[in-house]
């Protein structure tokens, strides 16, 4: 019999995995914001019962630094704009885009911890991408989902659930084929200038 904390534990990797897929199957900003509050809750759950955590992983540091700001300014989600790469002129090893105006991600670099905050900052820069006024999070989200199934599967919590299971057969067959488990999420233009196509993309659906 495990552990209770350890259930909770469990339950909070299969609820992460649930709006993983809701994401990647139909982006809106309710799931994107549900996801987000799952990443959260996912550290904080396998913190308690395992004692391991996220907080050495660059994607979950810009994820969770843009949680906090939008769990506190919950408003702000409304300036999130989830885009599908079929619809621009643009060419990405992912199907979909996740724009925020970049002043949203320098308002929560601005209310990051100030001992951890050039740390932080760091990684948060690195971690998404940058296209003059707008950001792209999704290939952080997507990365981040790997991170999340590596570590727990490497600490051998058994997880159930189709999506999770759809998840593991994906990253399996990554595995069985030579591929990265990881994007880039670079993109490149069919024409013209990216940052300028993805700057017009934004300001149309504002």
């Amino acid at each position: 019999m495990i552990s209770q904390p350890m259930a909770t534990c469990k339950s909070a990797g299969e609820r992460f995995f649930r709006y993983y897929h809701r994401y990647c199957v139909a982006p809106d900003i309710d799931v994107l914001f549900e996801l987000l509050n799952a990443i959260h809750s996912l550290n904080d759950k396998l913190q308690k019962a395992t004692s391991e955590n996220f907080f050495a992983c660059p994607e979950f540091t810009a994820l969770k630094a843009l949680r906090n700001l939008l769990h506190h300014e919950a408003e702000l989600i409304h300036e999130v704009r989830p885009l599908s790469v079929a619809d621009l002129p643009i060419m990405s090893d992912v199907l979909s885009l996740c724009l925020v105006p970049r002043s949203l991600v320098e308002r929560a670099i601005e209310q990051l911890d100030k001992k951890r905050r050039s740390q932080d900052e760091e990684a948060i820069r690195s971690t998404l991408k940058w296209y003059a006024e707008v950001v792209n999070i999704n290939p952080c989200i997507f990365n981040f989902a790997v991170h999340a199934f590596e570590k727990l599967r490497g600490l051998e919590i058994d997880l159930d659930g189709e999506e999770y299971a759809e998840f593991e057969r994906s990253y399996q067959f990554e595995e069985d084929t030579g591929h990265s488990h990881y994007i880039s999420g670079d993109i490149r233009c069919h024409a013209g200038d990216v940052d300028a196509v993805l700057n017009s993309a934004f300001r149309k659906i504002t």
